[in-house]
């Protein structure tokens, strides 16, 4: 029994070890806010940046979430920061704050259906619209069974892959 208790203590070492959560208070902050899972907001994270806080994509998204500089300017401007500039979305609060907020955009858009959320959030959340009313990607209007993208079809797959392990993980 000893043996069973130790080894499974291991694995969830390990498992705690290849899918870290950092920024972890901060997540929580605004899982909480904008009531978003925030097994969510790490999976998409560890996805978008891999934690670097540092990180631009060829689309010239920056920081943990990898915020597009005009969602960065929606996004001050709905939530009443001050004296924006694209140089904060490097800050880790403020881009963590403004990709969670986005989620719970999505997540009323969607009307909570994850899958949606996550396309939304890689391809545009008009991207997503598009495909829901073309019957080439949506049966039935409220799922896609087709998303054309591969980059999209792809993340969205690694999201929710690593969404279910941090929940099994951590919770």
């Amino acid at each position: 029994l000893l043996v069973i208790i130790v080894t499974f203590q291991n694995i969830r070492w390990i498992a705690m070890t290849v899918y870290p959560i950092h920024y972890k208070d901060l997540i929580e902050k605004y899982s909480e806010k904008y009531e978003i899972d925030p097994y969510l907001a790490v999976a998409i994270m560890k996805n978008e940046s891999r934690f670097n806080p540092e990180a631009v994509s060829k689309k010239d998204a920056k920081g943990l979430m990898q915020i597009a500089p005009v969602t960065g300017e929606w996004a001050s401007k709905k939530l009443g920061i001050p004296n924006y500039s694209e140089d904060m979305l490097f800050k880790p609060e403020l881009n963590i704050q403004f990709g969670i907020w986005y989620l719970s955009i999505l997540k009323q858009e969607f009307d909570g259906n994850i899958e949606l959320v996550i396309a939304g959030y890689n391809a545009g959340n008009g991207s997503v619209r598009r495909w829901l009313s073309d019957p080439k990607y949506s049966k039935d209007g409220k799922t896609l069974h087709n998303i054309p993208f591969k980059e999209t079809r792809i993340y969205k797959r690694k999201v929710l892959r690593d969404y279910k392990i941090y929940t099994k993980i951590y919770k």
